[in-house]
C-alpha cells in the first residue's frame, strides 16, 4: 500500500490520470483489453473530463470496458445515479460503443439488480475469476467505500460478489462490489481529498483494525497493488 500525496487536486488528478493511462496500455497490451472499475460520487468527475479530453487519445476506448463499484437505488436517469454522472462527465466525451459500459440495472430490485449485475460480469469474465485492471475507489468522511458501510452486513460479507445493502443512515439500499471481489483486482486506487477526509484517513492508515467501523481497512489486494491519491489537507492527520 502506497500514500501519494499531492499539494492540491489539479496536481492529484493530472497524476491519478497518468497512472489509469499506464495501466489501461499495459492491460490492452498484454490481455487486448481493459477492464476499468469507476467510483461514483463528486470526487472523480475532475479526473474523468481530465481522462476523456486532455488526454483521450493516450487511451484505446474501444479496448475499455467500464464498471462500477457501486450504485444508488435511484432510477438511471435520476441524477444521483452514479451511471448518469460518469456518462455526463466522462462517456458523453468519447465515441464508446454502446456494450463497453456495464451499468447497474436499477429498475430492478436491489436484490436482483445485484444478481443481475454479478451475472454480467462472470459472463464478461468468461466464467474465469473476476479480476479488474483497475478499480479506482472514493472514501466518505466516515471511512465507507463503494457502498461498503460502517456496521452494515456487506463488512462481514468474504464472498467475491455483487451484494445488496441496508444503509441505515441513507435509510435506503444500495448495490455494491463486495470488498473480496474489490480486492482480487490487479491494481486498486483511491482518490481521496479535503479536510473532511482527515480523520477517517488516519483511522484508515491506524494501526488498529477496525473493519466495522472503518470499512476502507478491508481494501487490501490478494495479489494487486493498492495506491492512495491524496491531497495534503486530506493526509494531514496520517502518520508517515
Amino acid at each position: 500500500m502506497k500514500l501519494n500525496i499531492f499539494s492540491n487536486q489539479e496536481e492529484l488528478n493530472e497524476q491519478l490520470a497518468q497512472y489509469v493511462i499506464n495501466i489501461a496500455k499495459d492491460a490492452v497490451a498484454e490481455k487486448g483489453r481493459f477492464d476499468f472499475v469507476l467510483t461514483g460520487g463528486s470526487s472523480p468527475k475532475g479526473l474523468y473530463k481530465l481522462l476523456s479530453t486532455t488526454y483521450k487519445d493516450q487511451i484505446d476506448w474501444d479496448k475499455t470496458y467500464f464498471f462500477f463499484g457501486d450504485e444508488r437505488t435511484v432510477l438511471p436517469f435520476e441524477k444521483d445515479y452514479n451511471g448518469l454522472m460518469a456518462k455526463e462527465s466522462f462517456f458523453d466525451n468519447l465515441d464508446l460503443k454502446e456494450g463497453n459500459i456495464f451499468y447497474v440495472d436499477t429498475n430492478l430490485s436491489p436484490e436482483e439488480a445485484a444478481a443481475d449485475y454479478k451475472q454480467k460480469l462472470d459472463e464478461h469474465f468468461a466464467g474465469t475469476p473476476i479480476v479488474f485492471d483497475l478499480v479506482l475507489l472514493g472514501m466518505g468522511d466516515d471511512a465507507h467505500t463503494a457502498s461498503i458501510f460502517p456496521q452494515t452486513d456487506l463488512v462481514n460479507n468474504n464472498e467475491a460478489t455483487v451484494a445488496s445493502v441496508w444503509v441505515e443512515k441513507l435509510n435506503t439500499n444500495r448495490v455494491s462490489l463486495t470488498a473480496s471481489l474489490i480486492n482480487q483486482a490487479k491494481n486498486i486506487a483511491f482518490i481521496t481529498f479535503g479536510e473532511n477526509k482527515a480523520q477517517a484517513l488516519a483511522k484508515v492508515f491506524g494501526e488498529e483494525k477496525d473493519y466495522a467501523n472503518y470499512p476502507s481497512q478491508l481494501i487490501n489486494p490478494t495479489n494487486g497493488d493498492l495506491q492512495w491519491f491524496v491531497d495534503e489537507a486530506a493526509a494531514s492527520l496520517v502518520k508517515h
